[in-house]
């Protein structure tokens, strides 16, 4: 399986867009904020989104985040989201990390790579833990972050708050 993840780029093409639509609004927890009704709106939201990164023109109650995409075979799958720091709305909803496959590759395998690839970039960016958030009823997340040693922290509202150290050794993954 030949998969890359690679950071959101200032212009992207229409396999993106075609991506984030069959995606919608998003869904468990997700909010997919790239959904676009065409080729200019979503050009539009990749530049911001490669400002946010950079910490350009970021508002105060803002932190920055790279989104990363993720193909298999030249084709995307999915996207993440990678937060740099927490504020206190993303300590209790958001986490450092959120990530989304496209409907139609779901099942594949995918999710594992993903969170795996945000960690990864994670630990280059000197995060030592990362907290990720998602609905108690989505238990296909829930085994993805528990297989990446993910320790529930807690359940509240339907919500459940997850820690992974990531300042230990990176191979030691048991799914």
């Amino acid at each position: 399986m030949m998969l890359i993840l690679r950071e959101l780029l200032e212009t992207e093409d229409e396999s993106l867009l075609l991506m984030v639509q069959e995606i919608g609004d998003g869904g468990n927890g997700f909010v997919n904020s790239l959904n676009s009704i065409n080729m200019e709106e979503f050009s539009s939201k990749v530049q911001r989104n490669y400002e946010i990164a950079r910490s350009i023109n970021l508002p105060d109650e803002y932190v920055p985040q790279t989104i990363y995409w993720l193909y298999h075979n030249d084709k995307p799958v999915g996207y993440g989201k990678l937060r740099h720091r927490l504020n206190e709305k993303l300590l209790e909803l958001g986490g450092h990390i959120g990530y989304v496959i496209r409907p139609s590759e779901r099942g594949k395998g995918y999710g594992k790579q993903m969170l795996a690839g945000l960690i990864k970039k994670a630990h280059e960016m000197n995060i030592s833990r990362v907290l990720l958030t998602c609905d108690e009823s989505n238990l296909a997340s829930r085994r993805i972050i528990e297989c990446s040693h993910g320790e529930l922290s807690s359940i509240a509202d339907g919500k459940c708050k997850y820690w992974i150290d990531i300042s230990q050794d990176m191979s030691r993954r048991d799914c």
